[in-house]
């Protein structure tokens, strides 16, 4: 007899999400998580010294809030609280200049210099638009979008390089810098088609919903989706491995929060050959070297701008950023490599003991690397901060090969579950008219190695799930 209606694989935000579908629609759901605590990418720790709470993999989440999934979630009753620091983002050039995105577009069009309105030009039509974008590039896929208008406009620039965008658009480093550091999230090289995409976005979000961080920690989102899938009968067991299908209770569905590499390990012969070699063939990308500091005060920013904002970039110029993320594609390691930075500590106090404080930063590396990447992370804060090294009280360094033993999820060291190039955009994990389903009957997936891909957003967790019950 069936025990469970589903069980989910995996306590990551996806299989959080496809849980709480599930248990929504009146199912008996029971979510394995193999490690001691759930959240997958969505943990917080003490890893360096007591009283200083780190975020290990996600720390800043616009698409948190922007979610379309979690936005109908009661998750402020179940504890989450969201912090807006004044600005989402500074950028930092070495001439002193800083770009600053906060909610205000024309505030952050001022810090651009001449690059004033052309930046207006290029982001007002989105931002006015920017959950009809949003419903449609985090739609279903294949899905008509049901905003042609709004999200043809913005597929016309998205489809374009971030580089030939950046410099077809602006004139100056401040704009060119803050565009390029934006796109560096997506993890590909800046002159690949569609990399403008995630720059696109970040800037969106950040003029209509903001950056937040969430209060205590990106823990609490984890615990407030848990406390919510508790409340609707939902079941959760930590400490629980699945090496082989053969290991679950009996259940109408199965939903894998896995990337394809685990989910052949674990189903082995059990899927057909041809779909097995697919997933075989699905392509991982670069990994991250991540370092957290316990600091015995603020940041040193030799711009004041930069401490408004919730998250620091420090890469330089176009140029700079553009060469550092070729490098990682090319096995190298950039000498000057993009950081992408965050300063809880400063808007959050439950982050640190009294008058001390956090940092969060990581670069990109190449698949697999084990290379400790910390001294040329400390030497590009120095590099803006002055005397930050004398504030380091302790650090704790997670290499790439040591993201994936944090996370198996992270096949070497990638966080974003699989490269979102154009050829693997829409086609994650294979070309397939339902990505979610698998030809195994009552088998499902819904990692971020479904579309729409990588992000604390659970949307590829809510498709996963509606696939399985479309299918019951």
């Amino acid at each position: 007899m069936t025990q469970y209606d589903a069980i989910i694989v995996g306590s990551g935000p996806n299989g959080l999400a496809a849980a709480i579908t599930l248990a929504q629609a009146g199912q008996k759901v029971l979510v394995l998580e193999a490690k001691g605590t759930i959240g997958g990418g969505t943990r917080t720790a003490e890893i360096t010294l007591p009283g200083f709470r780190h975020d290990i993999c996600s720390a800043i989440h616009p698409m948190g809030v922007a979610s379309p999934f979690f936005r109908k979630l009661p998750l402020t009753d179940f504890g989450l609280e969201w912090i807006y620091p004044p600005a989402a983002l500074a950028h930092p050039l070495d001439d002193g200049r800083v770009a600053v995105l906060t909610r205000s577009l024309e505030e952050s069009a001022a810090s651009l210099g001449v690059d004033v309105r052309a930046y207006q030009r290029l982001l007002t039509p989105l931002v006015d638009s920017w959950q009809a974008i949003l419903e449609d590039i985090l739609g279903p896929f294949p899905l008509l979008p049901r905003h042609p208008v709004s999200t043809a406009r913005f597929g016309l620039l998205a489809l374009r390089s971030a580089r030939s965008l950046a410099e077809s658009t602006f004139q100056d480093d401040p704009a060119r810098a803050l565009l390029a550091g934006l796109a560096g999230h997506g993890m590909l090289p800046l002159e690949e088609p569609t990399t403008a995409s995630i720059a696109l976005v970040l800037g969106m979000l950040a003029h209509s919903v903001g950056w937040p961080i969430p209060k205590g920690g990106s823990q609490t989102i984890t615990n407030a989706l848990a406390a919510y899938l508790e409340s609707l009968g939902g079941e959760i067991v930590t400490g629980q491995e699945v090496t082989a299908l053969e290991e679950l209770p009996a259940a109408t569905a199965i939903l894998l929060d896995l990337t394809p590499r685990q989910v052949v390990q674990i189903c082995g012969d059990k899927l057909p050959t041809g779909y097995r070699e697919r997933l075989k063939r699905f392509r991982y990308g670069p990994g991250v070297c991540k370092v957290d500091y316990a600091l015995s005060g603020p940041i040193p920013w030799r711009s004041p701008e930069c401490e408004r904002a919730g998250t620091v970039h420090l890469g330089g110029t176009l140029e700079e950023i553009s060469a550092s993320e070729k490098a990682v594609w090319c096995g190298e390691y950039a000498e000057k490599p993009l950081v992408l930075l965050a300063q809880q500590s400063l808007f959050d106090s439950s982050r640190a003991p009294d008058g001390q404080h956090t940092a969060w930063a990581y670069c990109h590396v190449s698949h697999g690397s084990a290379q400790d990447m910390s001294e040329s992370i400390t030497a590009q804060i120095e590099r803006f901060a002055p005397g930050f090294r004398d504030l380091i009280l302790a650090k704790h360094v997670y290499s790439a090969t040591e993201m994936q033993v944090y996370n198996p999820n992270y096949i070497g060291g990638d966080i974003n579950g699989g490269v979102q190039d154009w050829r693997q955009l829409f086609t994650r994990p294979v070309a397939r008219w339902s990505p979610y389903t698998t030809p195994v009957k009552g088998l499902y997936l819904c990692s971020s190695s479904t579309p729409p891909g990588g992000g604390v957003h659970g949307m590829c967790g809510y498709y996963g799930a509606k696939a399985a019950l479309s299918n019951q």
